[in-house]
């Protein structure tokens, strides 16, 4: 009877551990293999605009108010990219901040008058709690983000 025991611990210590480097998963399953290192995004990310990108990186903000985006890490210091989704395809929980995630999308580019600028940081402001200055937007302004289309949160 021990034996069996100890058998039966032993097969449920190794399955566990197979199914310890799944995570979650969100959206559409990942089809990509290869990696895209974010910084190499953020450096010509006019190279990537209509590609399918797979990314990885810490969480290090999710939307507060319906999970319907978030920001991962990249591997330079200082730099991050944000993955936003179609409002309730895929709802990212708020407990993700910190977990690794691998993300698969599409980059794309928004350019915003100063006006909407302006607009679009009060709306992002609002949805952290903090405060934002209309006048740190000095002019125009294009960032890049990527429509997310799965993901894999450890």
């Amino acid at each position: 009877m021990k034996q069996l025991l100890f058998l039966l611990l032993v097969i449920f210590l190794i399955g566990g551990s197979s199914f310890a480097d799944e995570g979650e998963k969100y959206g559409k399953g990942l089809t990509l293999k290869e990696k895209t290192k974010i910084s190499s995004i953020m450096e010509n990310p006019k190279n990537y605009v209509g590609k399918k990108v797979l990314v990885e990186g810490t969480i290090v903000d999710v939307c507060s108010k319906r999970g319907c985006w978030l920001e991962v890490a990249s591997d330079k210091e200082f730099q991050k990219i944000k993955v936003k989704v179609k409002d309730g395809e895929i709802v990212f929980p708020l407990e993700a901040r910190g977990k690794t995630a691998l993300v698969e999308g599409e980059v794309y580019e928004i350019k915003m008058t100063k006006e909407q600028a302006i607009e679009q940081g009060k709306h992002e402001a609002e949805e952290k709690g903090i405060k934002f200055d209309p006048a740190s937007v000095t002019g125009p302004v294009t960032i890049y983000q990527i429509k997310g289309s799965g993901a894999e949160i450890k």
